[in-house]
């Protein structure tokens, strides 16, 4: 038995995994080949783009967009509360082919653009342009994402 709270009112797409002890909230839109991973907590009114991954005990904050083809590392935090505790909520936009790493912090109301990656254990508190790649507490830009996968296919080939 797998233990998971799916919300009736989520939409779930085509093939579509969501592992053991997860948690998907009122009116969340899941796209195509999407995978969640154990512990993961989606929380409402999300919107997820196919082909995305996202970790165990990630954190999804409610009224998040996330674009398609992401990665989202394990026990990364999306928040959505700028001055907790307050009512007005604004959740976080992740653009398409974005990486977050594991255990990342991302302020609310903030954009991760098109092609970026946020490196494991960064703090982010500014939008992040388009192909960049930041690190920190709080996060900086330290290259771009050419030089990001230049340095990954080097791993690769090591």
């Amino acid at each position: 038995m797998i233990n998971n709270f799916i919300s009736e009112k989520a939409k779930i797409g085509e093939n579509v995994q969501i592992w053991h002890f997860s948690y998907v909230g009122d009116d969340v839109e899941i796209g195509d080949n999407v995978k969640i991973g154990s512990l993961a907590h989606v929380d409402y009114n999300v919107k997820i783009g196919d082909n995305t991954k996202i970790e165990g005990q990630a954190y999804i904050s409610p009224l998040s967009r996330i674009g398609k083809n992401v990665f989202i590392g394990p026990a990364a935090v999306l928040t959505n509360d700028p001055y907790p505790m307050n009512s007005k909520m604004i959740g976080v936009t992740i653009e398409d082919n974005a990486v977050i790493g594991a255990r990342a912090v991302i302020k609310a109301g903030i954009t991760i653009g098109k092609n970026s990656v946020v490196a494991m254990g960064a703090i982010v508190t500014k939008d992040v342009p388009d192909n960049s790649v930041v690190m920190g507490a709080p996060a900086f830009i330290r290259y771009g994402r050419e030089e990001y996968d230049k340095k990954q296919r080097k791993w690769k080939e090591s």
